[in-house]
């Protein structure tokens, strides 16, 4: 396996997509401190390369679409990780202790042997990798078009929504460098480690947050938020502890998602009447790569119409916290109209909210 990770083309097909895919995985898991991860996508690696039978790597060796678009790994990574939090496979437990001198592939072989008819609807859809912590880069990109002199009251609106945790962004605590948004103390409080200029302070608002996703999952089903569990990797405990605090917000009330595609939700909300004196908001984080060629040229065709129409009392921008698979990076960028609708480099962010080195 690689022992660094390059993104190769997207779109990719075929048996060797499908090895890359798999050494590109184990080598991101363990660079990004997540040793255990990495030791599970190897363990199958090694299974998929293997002339081990069954239906679940047989899939995967003739796996039809592109393996790292699809986050093919992971989406096996996720169910066997299921396999141990719900207690179905006690064998899998000395392999998530991160125990040495046990033979991995043996372990997860014998798991899939055993439960190969629940794992292969995991096969079915992407990881849902719902993230309390980006919603702080959400904030700092509202603090700063405010700066701008947008209205500082937000309409939210977010594609591949999952299960909502982003959307519930007003019920959090921020804390951005001295910068504080937010009730205090908040259902869930995010000081990430700042570099550069902190955001500019506002006193903005949140007036709405609507989301969208193909396959929304309610935090309130506990089978369903153990699916979501199961895609958080297991060495990043304090995504645990925000998943716990978001399914406890999700009972109180409900985050706002329609089970919709991105394309169709972004031009039905486009074309409703907005409110004067408040900034109309698309946002997304780490999703845009799976939403479908055609539906990005949609989304994009709307935001683009839309802001032609937009007027100082009802502006609108476009906030994206995505994976640059040049820099392999991942970057927060902001478009808002009017005001030519160029995209602004904000920041280089964690992921799943630890940093954000501040470039403007």
């Amino acid at each position: 396996m690689a022992d660094k990770y390059a993104f190769f083309d997207m779109g990719e097909t075929g048996a060797d997509a499908v090895a890359r895919a798999f050494a590109n995985q184990i080598a991101y898991c363990n660079a990004s401190g997540a040793p255990v991860t990495g030791r599970v996508c190897a363990a199958l690696g090694a299974l998929v390369a293997s002339d081990e039978p069954g239906e679940l790597l047989g899939r995967v060796r003739g796996w039809q679409g592109a393996p790292l678009a699809d986050a093919l790994p992971l989406r096996i990574a996720g169910g066997i990780h299921s396999l141990h939090l719900s207690g179905a496979e006690p064998s899998l437990a000395q392999l998530y202790a991160g125990n040495g001198g046990i033979d991995d592939v043996a372990i997860v072989a014998g798991a899939i042997r055993r439960h190969e008819a629940a794992l292969l609807p995991w096969l079915d859809g992407p990881p849902q990798t719902n993230e309390a912590g980006r919603s702080a880069n959400f904030i700092a990109a509202m603090l700063w078009l405010a700066d701008k002199g947008l209205p500082q009251r937000f309409q939210c609106l977010e594609i591949g929504s999952s299960a909502g945790i982003n959307l519930m962004l007003a019920r959090y605590r921020y804390d951005l460098a001295g910068v504080e948004v937010g009730p205090s103390p908040g259902a869930m409080h995010f000081t990430p480690e700042w570099q550069g200029n902190p955001p500019p302070a506002h006193p903005i608002e949140i007036v709405s947050a609507r989301g969208c996703d193909v396959a929304p999952v309610d935090l309130t089903d506990p089978a369903q938020a153990l699916r979501l569990k199961a895609y958080i990797w297991p060495e990043h405990t304090i995504r645990f502890e925000r998943m716990e605090a978001a399914i406890a917000e999700a009972a109180k009330s409900p985050p706002d998602i329609t089970p919709i595609n991105a394309a169709d939700f972004v031009e039905a909300e486009l074309a409703r009447a907005q409110e004067p004196g408040v900034t109309r908001v698309l946002m997304h984080s780490i999703v845009w790569q799976y939403v479908p060629p055609g539906q990005q040229d949609r989304v994009t065709a709307a935001m683009e119409a839309a802001g032609a129409r937009a007027t100082p009392e009802r502006p609108l921008a476009w906030i994206a916290l995505e994976a640059n698979r040049t820099l392999h990076r991942h970057e927060l960028v902001v478009r808002y109209w009017p005001g030519g609708g160029e995209g602004t480099l904000l920041a280089r962010a964690h992921p799943h909210g630890a940093n954000v080195d501040w470039l403007v």
